[in-house]
């Protein structure tokens, strides 16, 4: 059994929450472009307001350049699936192939990104994490276009728990990087929107 201090706890649960909230309001947005709800403004801005969290968050420990890297990289990648998925819904397949090669080009610059920001994992661990993402979240969005709910519901508990994944990848490694900042009298965790209490 591992044990770890308060500060590294605050860490761990704070992406959790963020990574969560990232594969929930992924879900939320899909539903409302699928089903055109009038919620589907007001869901996907909340979306988007994701990727400028965890760039808040890895701000504490790189800087604000780093920080806007990461949220310009994971803001294309919500805009390129609601791109891919709205090309589906029209039934505009040769769009809707165009805007997924893109979207896994995205998807690896971003597993690049995070393979040196987080380098206990490697770029190929990061790669098959994170195209893992994409193709639940595909999934999520062909599973309702064919009525398949029950399936969708399914892949979502996969999406999330890959999420949570996620996140305890990119604590682990924050805190094997940067130990000063976990050792007793480090700096606090950065507060953002619905972090973690201390």
């Amino acid at each position: 059994m591992s044990c770890i201090n308060k500060s590294e706890l605050v860490l761990r649960q704070h992406f959790r929450l963020l990574w969560n909230q990232h594969a929930e309001w992924t879900r939320m947005a899909i539903n409302a472009i699928v089903f055109a709800s009038p919620s589907e403004d007001a869901e996907v801005n909340r979306l988007l307001q994701n990727p400028i969290d965890l760039g808040v968050a890895l701000d504490r420990f790189y800087g604000e350049e780093v920080a806007y890297q990461f949220t310009s990289l994971l803001t294309t990648h919500l805009q390129l699936a609601a791109k891919m998925i709205k090309a589906m819904l029209a039934g505009h397949q040769a769009e809707a192939e165009t805007a997924k090669r893109s979207w896994y080009k995205n998807g690896n610059e971003i597993a690049q990104f995070l393979s040196h920001v987080t380098p206990c994992y490697s770029y190929a661990e990061w790669r098959e994490m994170f195209f893992t993402h994409l193709r639940y979240v595909e999934s999520l969005a062909t599973t309702l276009l064919e009525g398949r709910y029950e399936a969708n519901v399914e892949v979502y508990d996969l999406l999330e728990l890959e999420a949570l994944k996620m996140a305890d990848m990119m604590s682990r490694c924050l805190i094997m990087r940067f130990p000063r900042l976990f050792r007793s009298g480090g700096r606090p965790v950065r507060k953002v929107r619905h972090c973690v209490d201390e």
